[in-house]
C-alpha cells in the first residue's frame, strides 16, 4: 500500500529542468586570443628647471619676473611609462585602441602573443570618443571579427581580454549591465556597461559576445579605488570602426553639429508644454547663424526626432548630430506650441578637435609630426582674445628640435615665412613646400610680442 502511495506521489512531483551549464570560454579564447595585443607606451615629460647658477626664485619675486624675461628656464626631461591594451583589426597591422592610452605617446611598443615586438605609430587620435588607430609593419596577422552592438542584449555573456596591471593576455568574463550609458563629459559614446572585470592596463582591449566578435573596446571604469568595482564600459565597435576609418583616411574625423544648447525633458517640463510622455531635447539656446537658427529652430522647441530616428533622452541628441555627416540635410521633428512640426535642416561642422597624429598614411597631421607640434585651430572666443585672424595654438612640443628652438605650449602659429595660417590644412599645405633638413620660419605671437622662431625640418 505504501509502495504504490510513493509512486501515485511520485507522478505529481514536476520534472526538473536539467541543470544549466555554466558557459565555456575556451575555444573563444584560443580563437580570438592572438589578435589582442600589448601596447607598451613611453612619453617624455619636459618641465621648467630653475635658472642656472641662479638660486630657486618664487614667482612673485621681482628677480623671477627678471630672469625669466632675459633668461627662460633651461627645460629639464624626465621619461615615463604606461601600459595598455589593443587589438588587431587588419592583416596588414592596423590596430586599433583608447586615445588615452597612445594620444600623448613619444613612443609605443606592440607585443604580441607570440612575444614578437613591433615599433608603432599612430595613424590618428580622436579624444572625443576616446578612439586611437596605430600602425606596426607586419602582415599575416591575426585579426577579430566585428560584431553588431545593436543585437546585443543586457544580461548576455561577454568577455574581456586585455593586459591589466601589465598581465598580458588576462581573460575576464561578465554579463552586458546595461546599454546607451551616458557617462559625465562623454557626449558622443553610448556606452555598454559590463561586470566584466576591467583594470588599468585593459583599456583599449576588445570586448567580445559569445560568437568570439568584438563588439566593444573597454575604455572605463568606475571606481572609488582606481582598481575594478563591477562597473565598467566599452565604446560600441561601430562607433569605433567609423572614427578608425576616417582616421586612416584622412587623419581626422568630421562631426557633424547644428549650434543649440539643450536640456533633458523632464516629465513636469513635458506636462507644461502639452507633451503627453518625457522625451526629446529641450532647445535652451540657439546660435546666431548656425545650422539650426538658418533652419528656423526656435528656443522652447523641443527635438523630437532626428534624421527619422527618435530623440528618447537629450543625450540621444548630441550622438545622432555628431554622426552626421557635415552637409547633409535631414528632417527634424519639433514639438512646438502644443502642435508638432517638420523642419528641414542642413546639418554644419563641428570644430577639428587637436590632431595628435604622428605621420602613417597622408593625413592631417603628418606634416605637424615633421616638427614635433601637436596644434589645434583658435576657435572665435581665442581670435578674439587674442586680436588675431586666426593661427594655431601651439598644445604641446612633442619634438627635442622644437622645444630647443624654443617654441613653448600656449604659442600661437600665426604664418609659416609670410604665408598666414588660421587652419592645420594650411598649415601641412605650406610645410609640404618646404624641403626636409631645410629651417622654416615660424611666426609666433607669445604674451604680448610676435616674433620669428627658425626651425629645422627633421630628414625623417
Amino acid at each position: 500500500m505504501l509502495k504504490k502511495l510513493f509512486i501515485i506521489l511520485l507522478c505529481f512531483i514536476p520534472q526538473l529542468a536539467p541543470a544549466r551549464e555554466l558557459p565555456d570560454f575556451t575555444e573563444l579564447v584560443e580563437k580570438q586570443g592572438p589578435a589582442v595585443v600589448n601596447i607598451s607606451t613611453t612619453q617624455i615629460i619636459r618641465s621648467p628647471q630653475a635658472f642656472p647658477g641662479i638660486p630657486n626664485l618664487p614667482k612673485g619675486d621681482p628677480f623671477f619676473d627678471f630672469f625669466n624675461r632675459f633668461a627662460p628656464p633651461m627645460p629639464r626631461e624626465r621619461e615615463t611609462q604606461s601600459l595598455g591594451s589593443g587589438f588587431i583589426i587588419s592583416e596588414d597591422g592596423y590596430i586599433m585602441t583608447n586615445a588615452h592610452v597612445v594620444g600623448s605617446a613619444d613612443g609605443i611598443t606592440v607585443r604580441l602573443t607570440d612575444k614578437r615586438e613591433f615599433k608603432a605609430k599612430v595613424i590618428g587620435v580622436d579624444k572625443r570618443t576616446d578612439v586611437a588607430l596605430i600602425k606596426i609593419e607586419a602582415s599575416g596577422l591575426p585579426k577579430i571579427t566585428q560584431g553588431d552592438p545593436n543585437v546585443l542584449k543586457v544580461g548576455e555573456w561577454v568577455v574581456a581580454i586585455g593586459s591589466p596591471f601589465g598581465f598580458d593576455s588576462s581573460v575576464t568574463a561578465g554579463i552586458v549591465s546595461a546599454k546607451g550609458r551616458s557617462l559625465p563629459q562623454e557626449n558622443y559614446v553610448p556606452f555598454i556597461q559590463t561586470d566584466a572585470a576591467i583594470n588599468p592596463g585593459n583599456s583599449g582591449g576588445p570586448l567580445f559576445n559569445m560568437k568570439g566578435e568584438v563588439i566593444g573596446i573597454n575604455s572605463q571604469i568606475y571606481s572609488r579605488s582606481g582598481g575594478y568595482m563591477g562597473l565598467s564600459f566599452a565604446i560600441p565597435i561601430d562607433v569605433a570602426m567609423d572614427v578608425a576609418n576616417q582616421l586612416r583616411t584622412s587623419g581626422k574625423v568630421t562631426r557633424g553639429r547644428i549650434g543649440v544648447t539643450i536640456q533633458e525633458v523632464t516629465r513636469d517640463l513635458a506636462e507644461s508644454f502639452g507633451l503627453s510622455k518625457a522625451g526629446g531635447a529641450l532647445i535652451s539656446s540657439v546660435e546666431k547663424g548656425g545650422a539650426a537658427d538658418k533652419a528656423g529652430v526656435q528656443v522652447s522647441d523641443v527635438i523630437l526626432k532626428f534624421d527619422g530616428k527618435t530623440v528618447v533622452s537629450s543625450a540621444d541628441l548630441p550622438r545622432m548630430v555628431a554622426a552626421t555627416r557635415p552637409g547633409s540635410k535631414v528632417a527634424v521633428q519639433v514639438w512646438r506650441k502644443g502642435e508638432s512640426k517638420e523642419i528641414s535642416l542642413t546639418v554644419g561642422e563641428m570644430p577639428s578637435d587637436t590632431q595628435t597624429a604622428q605621420g602613417g598614411e597622408p593625413g592631417a597631421g603628418e606634416s605637424v609630426a615633421r616638427l614635433g607640434l601637436v596644434l589645434s585651430e583658435l576657435n572665435a572666443e581665442q581670435k578674439n582674445e587674442l586680436d588675431v585672424k586666426g593661427g594655431l595654438l601651439v598644445e604641446d612640443v612633442k619634438g627635442t628640435a622644437a622645444a630647443r628652438a624654443g617654441l613653448h605650449r600656449g604659442d600661437v602659429i600665426l604664418a609659416i615665412g609670410n604665408v598666414e595660417v588660421s587652419s592645420l590644412e594650411q598649415f601641412n599645405e605650406a610645410l609640404k613646400q618646404i624641403p626636409k633638413g631645410r629651417n622654416v620660419a615660424l611666426l609666433v605671437r607669445r604674451d604680448e610680442g610676435v616674433y620669428y622662431i627658425a626651425l629645422k625640418l627633421g630628414e625623417k
